[in-house]
C-alpha cells in the first residue's frame, strides 16, 4: 500500500548554484525511480528561523511523493548521510 508523503529539506546556502541544482535533481532522481513523485516545489534562499550549523540562510525545497511504507526510513537515510544537507524534515499526510 502507498503512502503519501511530504519532505522539506534544507540545502548550504554556501553551494554554488550547479551543486545545489545537483542535489535537487540526484533527490528528484531518487524519488522517481524509488517511489511515485508528485511534486517538487523549489523555494529558493530563505532566512532561517534559527542559526543551524553558523548558517543564517538556507535554499528550501518541498517534495510531495507516495511510497511504500519502509522507503522514507531509507530517504531519510541518505538525506542524513548526503554533505550540503542541513536540515530535513518527513512526514505522513
Amino acid at each position: 500500500m502507498m503512502n503519501k508523503y511530504e519532505c522539506i529539506f534544507i540545502i548550504d546556502p554556501d553551494l554554488d548554484e550547479e551543486n545545489t541544482k545537483a542535489l535537487v535533481e540526484k533527490f528528484k532522481n531518487l524519488l522517481e525511480t524509488s517511489a511515485q513523485l508528485e511534486n517538487i516545489d523549489e523555494w529558493g534562499k530563505r532566512k532561517l528561523a534559527y542559526e543551524i550549523a553558523d548558517k543564517n540562510e538556507g535554499y528550501y525545497v518541498l517534495v510531495d511523493f507516495s511510497a511504500q511504507p519502509d522507503f522514507p526510513r531509507e530517504f531519510e537515510r541518505i538525506l542524513k548521510i548526503t554533505d550540503g544537507i542541513l536540515k530535513y524534515m518527513i512526514i505522513k499526510k
